[in-house]
Order: structure tokens, then C-alpha cells, then sequence
């Protein structure tokens, strides 16, 4: 039986761990060769190693998303390794949360940066490579699609107290999303988003005192107290929240062939809770 993504090239930003880990490891296993990225050198090779191992094909481009030249250089690590690019999953992101009176410029630039300047960025160098691809195809009577999958959350479909810069920026990833579809339609490229609710990642892990990790030289908070955790599990319909290999199924299904005629779409991932 072939594998559905047999041939595909795919960046996946932040896949280092957690959530872009998984939708590299799930779209490698169905064929993709990927782009794997982290801030960090060491988790983005072992993702590479583990693709390697399993007999797929994958290359690091480590750097922070944020940089001006980010988008370039991966977008050009694929097209130089693989020879081509199919499949865009800005992924990266994290959280710096504060009330609006208590969030300084250096909190909102960092999140919008990241969340939304960065997949900006990497789509806008990503578009002469899928242009001419388009019109080469075109030309030869061929209808090849391929794919965008900007994350998203319900932070972004509903708010969330103490997060207007996150939810600013995961709100404005779905307008993105509905204005490319459009224009890259004529290109055969679905641009499509998912927005997750509550998954099990180390920005999401239960704690019991303080833990943070450091982004771009600073210090940010991660995990949720344990009882909060517990509370908001009551309030999601699955009674639970999601798996990373969970999460990565619902950007895989945006990947697929099954999903050509799907655009300007903004899947919610979240158990039933956050479809505001």
C-alpha cells in the first residue's frame, strides 16, 4: 500500500518537540520528507535521527522564526536538500501571558512576532517557488496541490483572560489563512489552519511550583497548576485533554489528497470545547 504523502516535501516550524515533533514524525511516516526546526540545535537532530531511523528522509534548519531571514533560509533549506516544497506547517509559538495593564510593547512584539510575523514571513519566500511550480504544471496539464497549515487556537476563536497578545496573534493566523486561500487558489495551494484547544505539551504540563524555559535569552513561564488542569478537563465535552499524536492527526488531514477542494478552513482540534 503506498503512503499518502510518498514524494512530499514539508517545513514544519517548531517541530523540535511537542506538537510540530508529532506532525513531523506522523507526516514522515506516511512519506514526507521534512524540514524539521527548532530554537535549539539538539532536539531538532534527534527528530531528524528518529525520522532517519525509520527509514524517512528529513534535514534540521535551526534558528529562531523570528529572525528577518528565517523565512528564506528554510524555504530554501528544502528546495536545496529535497529539490522541492509541498507542505507548510507554521507550528512554532509559545505563550507570554499578562493582564493588558501589566503586558508591556516587549510582550505583545514577541508574541505577535512569532506567532504571526514568522509564518509571514515563511509563506511570502515560500510563494515564487509554488508560483512557478503552478505554472509549470499548468502548462503540462497537470493539477498538483499543495499545502499550508498555520496553527491557530481557541485562544484565538474565543480569547482568553490574560493572554490579548497571544489571542491577538492566533486570531489574526485565521485571518491570514482566509486571505492567502484566496489568493493562492489559482495556484492549487489549500491554506488551511487548525486552532487547538488543551493539549498535553510542556507548555500545557502539570505543575506544582513555578517552571519556565528559556525563549530568545528570556525566562517564560510554562505548565498549568494541576488543579486548574483538572478543572478544565470538566469543561471539555471529551473529558480530557488531547494527545500530541491527537493534535498532529488534525493538521495530517489538511495534508492530504482527500482535502484538495478544503480552503480557507480553520479546523478546531479542542474536544468538542472552543468553537466560539
Amino acid at each position: 500500500m503506498s503512503r499518502k504523502l510518498e514524494g512530499k516535501v514539508a517545513i514544519i516550524t517548531g517541530s523540535g518537540r511537542g506538537i510540530g515533533r508529532g506532525v513531523a514524525l506522523k507526516l514522515a511516516s506516511e512519506g514526507a520528507r521534512i524540514v524539521i526546526n527548532d530554537l535549539d540545535a539538539a532536539p531538532a537532530e534527534e527528530v531528524v535521527a528518529e525520522i532517519r531511523e525509520a527509514g524517512g528522509a528529513a534535514v534540521a534548519c535551526v534558528g529562531n522564526v523570528t529572525a528577518a531571514d528565517f523565512g528564506e533560509r528554510i524555504v530554501k533549506t528544502a528546495l536545496d536538500t529535497f529539490g522541492g516544497l509541498d507542505i507548510i506547517v507554521n507550528n512554532a509559538g509559545y505563550t507570554w501571558d499578562n493582564v493588558i495593564q501589566k503586558m508591556s510593547d516587549e510582550q505583545w512584539d514577541a508574541i505577535l512576532d512569532c506567532h504571526l510575523k514568522a509564518p509571514f514571513r515563511v509563506l511570502r519566500a515560500a510563494q515564487p517557488h509554488f508560483r512557478e511550480a503552478s505554472k509549470a504544471e499548468a502548462e503540462a496539464g497537470k493539477e498538483v496541490f499543495r499545502k499550508v497549515v498555520n496553527i491557530s487556537s481557541t485562544s484565538g476563536t474565543g480569547g482568553t483572560a490574560g493572554q490579548v497578545n497571544y489571542s491577538s496573534a492566533k486570531s489574526g493566523v485565521m485571518g491570514m489563512t482566509k486571505a492567502l486561500s484566496k489568493e493562492w487558489g489559482r495556484m492549487k495551494v489549500n491554506v488551511n489552519c487548525v486552532a487547538f484547544g488543551a493539549v498535553e505539551t510542556r507548555l500545557t504540563q502539570a505543575v506544582t511550583q513555578e517552571t519556565t524555559v528559556k525563549v530568545d535569552g528570556r525566562d517564560v513561564r510554562v505548565g498549568i497548576p494541576a488543579d486548574k488542569i483538572a478543572l478544565a478537563a470538566k469543561e471539555i465535552p471529551l473529558g480530557r485533554m488531547g494527545t500530541v499524536e491527537e493534535a498532529a492527526g488534525a493538521v495530517y488531514i489538511l495534508c492530504l489528497p482527500e482535502s484538495n477542494y478544503v480552503t480557507g478552513q480553520t479546523l478546531i482540534c479542542g474536544g468538542g470545547r472552543g468553537g466560539f
